[in-house]
């Protein structure tokens, strides 16, 4: 589905009123056993929660967190994507943020907290809210050794924590480059508030993260 066509956003806006269906439920994940050891002042990570509008909209409001970017991971290196190829579900790649963060501000440890607090649902294979396909799975790309081993414990960690009935189903995947998506898809949830796929499913995330996490939250939005 292009999120772009007009139909779709009247389609977004009827299910807006009509569906009760909501975005992905909140939970309060546990604090890491295990986190990232800090190499450098700024430090990057990359997630694919679903659409990366609201993975970008969240992490944005982030404290600590500096620079978000929607676009593409996970497919065959040296590929070139957009939007549009990789909507057909069949290039490897997921929409996904990479996220410019400081350590000494917030964690990588911590940033998978909220990951799976407020954005994604670990549980659903190949699909997030209202969009459905591999493009759309959730993952978690290292970056590093270090990285893999806490994203990897934390998984494992998730998988004890009995916060949903259902098996996570979250993996790591091995980093091959991430592509920046189009300059009309960064900063979505910042220009388009009132777009109704941001108010259905993207607004609700952002509000859980000041809920949930007051501490962390930040109203002005990274760039």
């Amino acid at each position: 589905m292009r999120r772009s066509d007009g139909i779709a956003m009247a389609l977004f806006a009827a299910l807006a009123v009509t569906s009760p269906v909501r975005a992905e439920r909140t939970v309060l994940a546990p604090v890491p056993a295990t986190d990232a050891v800090p190499t450098r002042k700024l430090e990057t990570a990359i997630f694919a929660g679903g659409c990366y509008w609201g993975v970008e909209g969240v992490f944005s409001h982030v404290k600590g967190v500096h620079l978000v970017k929607s676009g593409f991971a996970g497919g065959f290196k040296g590929r070139t994507v957009d939007y549009e190829t990789v909507s057909g579900g069949d290039t490897g790649f997921a929409e996904a943020v990479r996220v410019t963060y400081d350590p000494a501000q917030v964690s990588y440890g911590t940033l998978l907290r909220i990951f799976f607090s407020v954005v994604a649902d670990p549980t659903t294979l190949n699909y997030q809210g209202p969009d459905h396909g591999t493009q759309y799975r959730s993952a978690l790309f290292p970056l590093n050794a270090d990285q893999a081993k806490v994203a990897d414990a934390y998984l494992a960690q998730l998988g004890k924590a009995g916060l949903w009935r259902a098996p996570i189903v979250t993996k790591t995947e091995r980093f091959t480059g991430f592509q920046d998506a189009a300059a009309d898809h960064q900063n979505f949830m910042r220009d388009n508030p009132r777009h109704p796929y941001i108010l259905r499913w993207d607004a609700p995330k952002v509000a859980a993260l000041k809920a949930t996490f007051p501490t962390l939250y930040i109203a002005k939005p990274a760039a």
